[in-house]
């Protein structure tokens, strides 16, 4: 049995890995691990790996995980975990820890006679570190216990330069102790033993101005001068003292290196490789910008999400370009992700590159840093490329890294690799999934064009299933294959099915299971940011904004961007614009069972909960933003803990969120519906009313006021019900299902008036005089408005009587009595105006100009329209924007002005079949009677 906590938390039995589950779960492993054979107390189990956010019923929770971990050790001999008196034991052989292992070679190392043995136990330490100790895990303790070890690990690599120095290694030395005092300028430790190997390899003159810049940099940071120890050293140099001088002399020379073949590692080219032709010569223009110049190495790093084809580019490139390089190409899988191994050890890879090039073993250092100056040293000024596929992290690229600027090297990482980015200039190159026409290419190529022509429809639902994910189409396709009789109809059914898709994409290979590479990932991540994961997967909508993160997690804004920007740098989420972030659909579901395997039920819920208030409480004041006049319902509580309101301070911000946000928000209906959340379902479909009659979303409008409905009815709640019918009676009408329309708002008048609400009674007669108006009963209609603008003026109701005076003005045009309508529809000008409401002012200027185009005063009416339009088009209200231009029309044609008419009806007509108004077809025969196209290019 092996522990490892120098990096990844991990476990191997026999050489094979250990499944140990979730991030939290191992973090509770390690917190054990690292007290091996001693009882740790459950409260100190608790503060470990939970710190400040315990969870409920923390000691349940804590002893699920035991319980799981017990399973996952069962087949190990000598590993136990039991319950002790106020805490558990988990019994092993310490050496079995990486940890532990550690200590005791360092401690071995330190006690040894002789120095070469000690030089060997100090690399075997070194060696156990495969990254940053209990990479991923972020609590104070775990932070504490990191930074610790951190400093022990320096200490030993310190006594480890010294005891190398002893034994005559200072030329292998010198590149790292180099790079090494320039990341630690202030340490005089670091600085003696650079100046010492500079003094051994006969540099003397830059050993003592080494001791200058450092004694400046300490005067200019603490004020102080080098201590004794490193001023004596550097007088003992001046002075060329003898004991200076190496004990021992151990070189490994270039020239010693065995003759062989060029370099030819590369694997064998992608045979089906698709696509990509910009990614190809986007490598090459890199290649050509910066091959060979003076001051660097030219370094691309192909980053994106698993099965998204990295490896494949990389190799397809590489191949295609070998010629430009004579001297060949190095290539190593490092491992980052793979679902069956850890990560490849650097000491690994670079021992791999020293063969590679005919280094004999008993020439190859013991030590990492020796062995990566010696690699540096061999392929300085070779024509090389060198392709690191897979890596973990910057850390395990560093030491393979040529210092040759005639070396190019092409990695490919599931990171971003910023580190490498900022420190040594690569040319981050972020890989997304395959276009369309790239997919289908790839699945022609797979499935053969005789399969696809004989089944478009299932090749279509497979492509849109697979969301352009290279790996995906790779399963798919292998899946048919296996099933040369099977109709694709059958794995599009499969694919189909949300909770079991991940289920059909796999082979039962590890490297061809869309769930393991997605495991890889997950399992990188450190608590904090996969709890942030797992929780994006049950979030509507196609992407989401931050404030919906934070209030979805319940963490305050800034932390959520900081992990989201780790899920960004792992390729598990995607920012396509500032502040609003995505899941690729699989990468979603994926998330999503995770979510229910690893947060309890009352976590999701809660977070659940906390995105919907977001969602609901900044929909009501975007909503109400959008129309100011809108009837409050009920008190609003106050804004629950953990919750983050996106920031909407006038309408022009209400109008853009509300556009961000559309299909979210209706996602955010239907999530709400189906998890219980009535008043939230009710309250969303209420806020988005406005925005989705001013863009003409009709469909939508109907569809989120019936979730509504039944919500409100779920509630008991007479008052929500009789808004919901209003709702939908008014959005009906809109689409023309006017006897529908008069259906639903008779269900809300009769409603308020059980409830005694006039002001209400008067918007539903309102819009009861509306649906008259449609049905050309002109005299109902101006009977349901007569007893509105009654209703509005015994309850002090402005705005409403505002419109209604409008409303009276335009149903007297209808019924030729032109006289009476300008009066009316002056006084509603005039009241709009004087209560601040252009909506409603841009209709009674319409009405005005009807009057007066039917009074034969077409100037006037003219005017009156494109006042009309001005204010519409202020508030993007497209739906009224096209009848107005069906009025501008009508009165240029009254005018003679054929073409003038033509272009206002065109304009109509664009708008109204984008809408899909139910008028659009009667513009397009008013365009056709006078002669004229339905669009400028007929």
């Amino acid at each position: 049995m092996e522990f490892g906590l120098l990096g990844n938390i991990d476990a191997h039995l026999a050489g094979k890995p250990i499944d140990l589950g979730h991030s939290r779960q191992r973090s509770v492993l390690a917190a054990l691990l690292v007290d091996v054979n001693k009882v740790v107390h459950v409260d100190q189990l608790l503060d470990r790996v939970w710190a400040d956010s315990r969870p409920q019923r923390s000691q349940n929770v804590v002893y699920g995980y035991l319980s799981r971990l017990r399973r996952c050790l069962a087949d190990a001999e000598g590993v136990s975990l039991g319950r002790r008196a106020g805490g558990y034991l988990l019994t092993a052989d310490p050496l079995t820890v990486d940890l532990h292992q550690f200590r005791h070679l360092a401690a071995q190392a330190r006690g040894a006679e002789r120095d070469d043995d000690a030089l060997r136990r100090f690399d075997e330490a070194v060696t156990l570190w495969r990254g940053e100790p209990f990479a991923g895990l972020d609590t104070p303790w775990f932070n504490s216990l990191r930074e610790s070890l951190e400093r022990e690990r320096l200490a030993v690599e310190h006594d480890r330069i010294d005891t190398a120095l002893r034994c005559g290694e200072h030329a292998a030395l010198l590149p790292d102790l180099a790079r090494r005092a320039g990341e630690q300028p202030l340490d005089e430790r670091l600085a003696g033993q650079l100046m010492l190997a500079l003094y051994r390899c006969g540099r003397q003159a830059e050993a003592l101005g080494h001791f200058q810049r450092v004694r400046h940099q300490l005067v200019d940071a603490m004020g102080v001068d080098p201590g004794p120890d490193l001023q004596n050293l550097q007088l003992r140099i001046l002075n060329a003292d003898p004991s200076l001088s190496s004990p021992i002399e151990v070189r490994v020379s270039p020239a010693a290196t065995a003759p062989g073949p060029t370099l030819r590692q590369l694997p064998t080219p992608p045979p089906l490789f698709t696509g990509r032709e910009s990614e190809l010569a986007e490598l090459t223009s890199r290649y050509d910008t910066r091959a060979g110049t003076a001051d660097s190495v030219a370094i691309v790093a192909i980053s994106g999400a698993g099965g998204v084809g990295k490896t494949w580019l990389a190799l397809r490139w590489a191949h295609d370009n070998s010629d430009r390089f004579p001297d060949g190409q190095l290539y190593v899988n490092l491992r980052g992700f793979d679902p069956s191994a850890t990560p490849l050890s650097p000491l690994v890879a670079v021992r791999g590159f020293l063969d590679a090039l005919g280094v004999p073993p008993s020439s190859v250092p013991a030590d990492l840093d020796a062995q990566a100056g010696l690699y540096r040293s061999l392929v300085a000024d070779r024509r090389l490329l060198i392709v690191l596929d897979n890596a973990y992290d910057t850390a395990q690229v560093l030491p393979l890294l040529p210092g040759s600027p005639t070396c190019t090297v092409l990695l490919t990482s599931r990171r971003r690799l910023g580190g490498l980015v900022a420190t040594h200039g690569a040319q981050p190159l972020a890989l997304d999934v395959l276009r369309d026409d790239e997919s289908e290419e790839l699945l022609a190529r797979l499935l053969g064009p005789a399969r696809m022509v004989a089944e478009p429809a299932s090749v279509s639902a497979i492509l849109q299933r697979c969301a352009g994910l290279p790996l995906a189409l790779g399963i798919v396709a292998a899946r048919a294959a296996t099933h040369p009789g099977f109709p694709l109809q059958a794995l599009a059914d499969e694919l189909a099915e949300l909770t079991t898709r991940l289920d059909v994409l796999t082979t039962g290979d590890l490297s061809a299971d869309l769930r393991t590479v997605f495991a890889a990932s997950y399992r990188a991540l450190n608590p904090a940011t996969a709890t942030v994961f797992t929780l994006l997967g049950l979030a509507p909508g196609p992407d989401i904004s931050l404030p919906a993160v934070a209030s979805l997690t319940g963490i305050p804004a800034g932390r959520a961007r900081a992990l989201l920007q780790e899920l960004h740098e792992a390729h598990l989420v995607h920012q396509d614009s500032p502040g609003r972030y995505r899941l690729h659909d699989l990468v979603r579901l994926y998330a999503a069972e995770q979510a229910e395997q690893d947060q309890p039920a009352d976590a999701r819920r809660a977070g659940l909960h906390r995105l919907l208030e977001h969602y609901t409480r900044v929909a009501a004041t975007a909503g109400g933003l959008l129309d100011p006049e809108r009837h409050p319902v009920g008190p609003a509580d106050p804004i629950p803990t953990g919750v983050t309101l996106s920031r909407v301070g006038n309408r022009a911000e209400a109008l853009s969120w509300f556009n961000q946000e559309h299909m979210v928000l209706l996602g955010a209906v239907d999530l709400a519906d189906s998890v219980g959340f009535d008043r939230h379902a009710w309250e969303l479909a209420r806020g988005l009313e406005s925005f989705l009659d001013d863009q003409g979303h009709w469909h939508d409008w109907a569809a989120t006021q019936r979730t509504a409905l039944k919500a409100a009815h779920r509630l008991g709640d007479r008052t929500r019900q009789a808004h919901s019918y209003r709702s939908l009676g008014l959005d009906y009408t809109q689409m023309g299902r006017l006897d529908d329309g008069h259906l639903h708002l008779r269900q809300a008048l009769d409603l308020y008036e059980e409830l005694g609400d006039r002001t209400l009674q008067a918007h539903t007669h309102r819009g009861l005089g509306w649906v008259c108006n449609q049905q050309d009963r002109w005299r109902d209609g101006l009977s349901h408005n007569e007893r509105a603008l009654a209703l509005y003026r015994e309850t002090g109701h402005r705005a409403g009587e505002a419109v209604t005076l409008n409303n009276l003005g335009w149903l007297n045009v209808m019924l030729d009595d032109y006289p009476a309508a300008l009066t009316y529809c002056t006084q509603a000008v005039a009241l709009n105006q004087e209560i601040g409401d252009p909506h409603a002012e841009a209709g009674g200027w319409d009405s005005l100009g009807y009057a007066h185009h039917h009074l034969g005063e077409y100037d006037q009416a003219i005017r009156c329209y494109q006042r009309a339009l001005e204010l519409v088009r202020s508030f993007r209200d497209q739906h009224n924007e096209a009848e107005i231009l069906v009025h501008v029309g009508e009165t240029r044609h009254a005018q003679g002005e054929i073409e003038a008419a033509g272009t206002a009806l065109r304009e109509a007509l664009t708008i109204m079949t984008r809408l899909e108004h139910p008028n659009a077809e009667e513009v397009g025969a008013r365009l056709a009677a006078l002669g004229l196209p339905a669009t400028t290019g007929s």
